[in-house]
């Protein structure tokens, strides 16, 4: 037996590293000096917050502890004025002083900090990535300080960073071409026709996430001339892999529409209430992506949409039939219906919902407010060799009967009914003491009982909130 005193210190950092809880962490090394050494040594990522006081010297003592780190995380959501002063300026050029291999860097909710403080990063050669979530005092000036310094700079994400509105470090990070993962959310300044300014570094972008604030949107006039300029400008963006559309203007041959059909790897695609998005963009997109595994579309209500157009925008079963014919290895689909939907204008009929079934190999399907899916839909799942997981939400047209068909489909091991009105206790009886689900969740569905779902899963979650019928 070798003792824990001869074991190589490369071994026990591997046994550190698969200790994720940092409380467990903390404990293993104070249980002697040679583990709490090398822990130290071994410590790369550090988050801090609201226990972080006084902050600076809290700060300070633990970067002195930790040499090596390269991913901080300074996260104040929740913080009181009775917590303690917040991390500001300061804390970040103790930051940049202290850890030379800073390569992450997210700061959230840090109310504190300003331009200032961003720049003092600008002698973190090696960052990477850097992610501000509600840090409301940090403006273009500051983003460009740190991209202009920053030459590695591969990822970016910006959440509710509302006073950035100087877009010159985009146009910088554009020149760069180093930027694989850009998300950008609720960012009142930065629109859609923002992005065009990326330029050539559209050509290494894998991942992009872009949400526009719904409440911002009808109330600022975009710049048209910004959005035109996408026409004029070929944007290279064969290796994006996935893209996140939020809110977005899709209005046709201008804006995000210019990339749907130039992304020739794309693996996963998620338009949420993006309005414009015509079924001729779509098979655009499913022409050109034959590694789609995973889409999610959810449609925007006729409330939405620009008045008095020539032609509807509605996507309809063609989105569908080109994606069941040209995707081959779509895995996994999500349709959703916005709340101003009514049943007979559905979308998505349940003969392109079915294409979609038969001719792809796809594992999870999430339907919300598809009206147009009923019992004879779930009947025909049941001929799907590949179907392991199905989310109903607000589905009002499945009853028991429809139900029923769950303990013949082959592979199906996950259900989730939510909200749907037209289910009851003696769905569930067929499955009763089956084993055939490993989870079954049933949420305010309110003709359905905790007693009648117990047994008809190895794993039942039952919830029942019915305020959102009043």
């Amino acid at each position: 037996m070798v003792s824990m005193d001869n074991l190589p210190d490369q071994l026990i950092w591997e046994i550190f590293s698969r200790i994720k809880n940092t409380v467990d962490r903390n404990s293993i090394s104070l249980a002697c000096k040679r583990f709490h050494n090398l822990d130290n040594e071994q410590r790369k990522h550090l988050r801090v917050g609201c226990g972080l006081n006084p902050a600076n010297e809290a700060l300070t003592s633990l970067c002195h502890r930790f040499q090596n780190l390269n991913k901080v995380e300074i996260t104040y959501s929740g913080w009181m004025s009775k917590l303690g002063k917040q991390l500001e300026d300061t804390g970040l050029f103790i930051l940049s002083s202290t850890c030379p291999f800073l390569t992450d860097l997210t700061l959230s909710y840090c109310t504190f900090i300003t331009d200032s403080g961003l720049t003092s990063l600008a002698s973190c050669s090696k960052l990477s990535s850097l992610k501000l979530n509600f840090t409301p005092r940090i403006t273009g000036s500051g983003l460009f300080s740190i991209v202009s310094a920053c030459k590695d700079l591969k990822k970016i994400h910006l959440l509710r960073c509302l006073n950035i509105s100087n877009l010159e470090w985009l146009e910088c990070l554009g020149r760069q071409e180093t930027l694989q993962d850009l998300c950008i959310k609720n960012c009142r300044g930065i629109g859609e026709g923002a992005l065009v300014k990326l330029g050539p570094s559209w050509g290494n972008i894998k991942r992009l996430q872009f949400e526009v604030d719904s409440n911002y949107r009808y109330m600022k006039l975009y710049d048209r001339l910004a959005v035109d300029r996408w026409q004029k400008q070929r944007v290279p963006c064969e290796n994006m892999v996935e893209l996140t559309l939020t809110n977005c203007m899709v209005s046709p041959g201008r804006g995000l529409a210019c990339i749907l059909d130039k992304c020739k790897n794309l693996e996963e695609v998620h338009l949420d209430m993006c309005i414009g998005a015509r079924d001729c963009d779509i098979i655009g997109l499913a022409l050109n992506s034959k590694n789609l595994r995973a889409i999610s579309i959810r449609v925007p209500s006729d409330f939405s949409l620009p008045l008095l157009m020539e032609h509807p925008l509605r996507l309809t079963d063609s989105s569908l039939n080109s994606l069941a014919q040209n995707c081959r290895l779509l895995e996994s689909v999500s349709l959703s219906l916005s709340d101003g939907e009514f049943p007979l204008l559905s979308s998505f009929s349940l003969d392109g919902i079915l294409s979609l079934i038969k001719k792809c190999p796809v594992k999870s399907l999430y339907l919300d407010r598809v009206y147009s899916f009923n019992n004879t839909g779930m009947e025909a799942l049941c001929g799907s060799d590949h179907l392991q997981t199905l989310e109903l939400v607000r589905c009002q047209e499945i009853s028991d009967e429809g139900l029923e068909f769950v303990a013949r489909c082959p592979w199906l091991r996950v259900l989730r009914l939510t909200k749907c009105l037209g289910v009851t206790d003696d769905g569930f009886k067929p499955l009763i003491g089956s084993c055939k689900l490993e989870l079954l969740v049933v949420s305010d569905c309110p003709q359905v009982s905790l007693s009648g779902v117990q047994g008809a899963a190895k794993s039942v979650s039952y919830k029942l909130d019915l305020s959102w019928m009043y």
